[in-house]
């Protein structure tokens, strides 16, 4: 049951995702997407605030958008513009609203995506907690999985065979408290956040003409390292592809699978990949977002691991 309410609350949310307000990417009149020349980034048609830079004004009025109507990124409104639907008006516009305004105190909106991406994971931690103890109690039921296993090692022919295997795995679940879905919580949080940040920074121009460390927070790394600053954007592709095969490594290594297989061991890696390759095309403030997310997992599961520990040798 716990599973199919899972199910049905994604479904939901892609839904609440897909068919309300969302980021359109400009277009020129053969309705060819229109790129940045300097940040290498697909425009956004629905920006929230005025841009700054000359080329980026300039694209814009060459394409007809009215950006003389919009106001200072500085003076954004939670409530600036029109109603664009559930998910830009109750997630985006808040979201881009809160990394502006803490940007224009801090003076970088670099660092004011951090601090934001830290809190909100500060929210959602009882819930990505779950996930984490859900790996170390693993651990302690893994013996006894690994003997039912052996118990029917040779019998994969034997429905009725594989069917007790597959009652006594869950019984073994069921007593460490373990949900065979429980490692996946992690990625399904994950989502649509990532496209939340997405569309923030896309339609926030204060955000997306911002630099950091040598980054321009609009430049894609593909366009980034043939520029004279390449080295950042390299550095950043590292901590982005480490980060993220350690995150997924630690958070999914220990995830249990219906059948009992090792299916899910793989996983980390084709995450990582998948990954690595969309952040060669994504802004690099996303790329920041994403890596801090991940060291965030991380701390919290080497947090979580160490409070096991200790509440373990106080039992002895």
């Amino acid at each position: 049951m716990k599973k199919k309410k899972i199910f049905r609350l994604l479904i939901v949310l892609l839904l609440v995702i897909t068919l309300t307000g969302c980021a359109k990417t400009l277009t020129d009149k053969d309705k060819k997407p229109v790129k940045n020349t300097v940040t290498g980034q697909n425009l956004t048609k629905n920006i929230l605030c005025k841009p700054h830079a000359e080329k980026t004004i300039k694209l814009y009025e060459k394409n007809k958008v009215k950006i003389d109507k919009l106001p200072e990124c500085k003076d954004l409104k939670i409530n600036s513009g029109n109603y664009e639907g559930l998910w830009t008006t109750f997630f985006v516009k808040p979201l881009a609203f809160i990394i502006v305004l803490l940007g224009t105190k801090i003076g970088n909106y670099a660092v004011s995506l951090i601090i934001v991406s830290i809190l909100i994971r500060l929210v959602v931690f009882p819930l990505t907690k779950k996930t984490a103890m859900q790996s170390e109690m693993m651990k302690k039921a893994q013996p006894e999985l690994n003997r039912i296993q052996n118990k029917y090692k040779n019998k994969s022919q034997d429905k009725d065979a594989m069917m007790k295997q597959s009652q006594e795995m869950m019984a073994v679940y069921k007593k460490y408290n373990i949900s065979p879905m429980g490692g996946c919580l992690f990625a399904f949080i994950q989502l649509p956040l990532f496209i939340a940040f997405f569309e923030a920074v896309q339609r926030t121009p204060a955000i997306f003409e911002d630099t950091f460390l040598k980054l321009q927070l609009g430049t894609t790394p593909i366009v980034g390292i043939s520029g004279s600053n390449w080295y950042a954007y390299l550095i950043l592709m590292l901590l982005i592809a480490a980060s993220t095969f350690y995150s997924f490594t630690m958070t999914m290594k220990d995830t249990p699978s219906m059948d009992g297989n090792n299916s899910m061991k793989n996983m980390p890696i084709i995450m990582s990949i998948m990954i690595i390759i969309m952040g060669l095309y994504m802004p690099s403030a996303l790329g920041i977002y994403w890596i801090t997310t991940n060291l965030f997992t991380i701390g919290q599961n080497i947090l979580v691991k160490r409070s096991k520990e200790v509440n373990g040798k106080k039992k002895v």
